[in-house]
């Protein structure tokens, strides 16, 4: 009776396990062709510009996330079109240097579309970095703190052109205290790349005392136009049915550099600032500072 007890149960469970791992493999196979119908290979985003294949981490951190997904039940705030709009961009720039503004269900996905080049997530609550590295200790993560709030918003973007230290071509990050936008204080990782892609969807914006996303979107244009290296800065901001994600998009961002829009999301492609003169003796009226030719 053992014997026979034992065999059902593995005659049941089998064809289960079977299923599991079909359904996986499925629903792996599934998310890269919707992703990428002109790809030639089923995982050409394993290989970089010259077909070398990709190493043995970037490889188990996209099949880690084929995984994660196809098992996962949480449903993710970004969209698949706003998805395929950054993945296109990423597909072209792998490997490349690329900075998210935020942590969560996505992340893992973030760093599989980028292989072998470096992905690095900054986020503001260390209990969602804890609970995130321990499903996928792979990832690059700093805990960083924000000094901003979401109801300065007006009074930040009012502001700022009367400290020369906000505004081109004195800017700068780096123990930059008199500009309360510019992020002074992150880590050395961060400045000191280039960032191919920059992709804000944080932090928090949705109330009064929430940080808000304007030192975020500064920031990034403050990277985009200290840029050396040739090549656009890809900059990716979220939410922009929000009011301040807006406004901040408009005035840092600038709507010449926007090349696509899909839902909430905006893609900018900004250019190096570094040709820009120093002697300019006029801006154009109503043209934000960064915006200016």
């Amino acid at each position: 009776m053992k014997n026979t007890s034992t065999t059902r149960h593995f005659v049941v469970e089998k064809p289960l396990f079977l299923g599991v791992i079909l359904t996986i493999a499925m629903t792996g196979a599934l998310l890269i062709t919707g992703l990428s119908k002109t790809i030639n290979t089923s995982f050409a985003c394993l290989y970089t510009r010259d077909g070398a294949v990709a190493s043995a981490a970037a490889m188990r951190t996209q099949l880690l996330a084929v995984i994660h997904y196809a098992t996962s039940k949480d449903i993710p705030a970004i969209t698949f079109p706003e998805i395929r709009a950054s993945f296109d961009v990423l597909l072209n720039l792998a490997p490349c240097n690329f900075l998210v503004f935020g942590l969560g269900h996505d992340s893992l996905m973030w760093a599989a579309l980028n292989p072998r080049g470096t992905t690095l997530f900054l986020e503001e609550d260390p209990k969602l970095v804890h609970k995130i590295l321990a499903r996928a200790p792979a990832l690059r993560v700093h805990t960083i703190t924000y000094s901003t709030q979401l109801y300065e918003a007006d009074h930040l973007i009012n502001s700022y052109k009367s400290e020369k230290n906000c505004l081109p071509p004195q800017v700068h990050l780096r123990g930059n205290a008199r500009c309360k936008l510019a992020l002074s204080e992150l880590p050395d990782d961060v400045y000191n790349r280039e960032w191919d892609a920059i992709f804000i969807d944080a932090p928090r914006g949705y109330y009064a005392e929430a940080p808000g996303r304007m030192a975020t979107v500064f920031t990034a244009a403050v990277m985009a136009h200290r840029r050396t290296r040739s090549g656009m800065t890809h900059v990716f901001l979220h939410d922009v049915d929000r009011k301040v994600e807006r406004m901040y998009g408009e005035e840092f961002l600038c709507r010449k550099y926007l090349v696509k829009a899909v839902g909430k999301l905006w893609h900018f492609a900004i250019p190096p600032g570094v040709n820009v003169s120093k002697t300019r003796s006029k801006r154009t009226l109503g043209t934000p500072p960064f915006c200016q030719d």
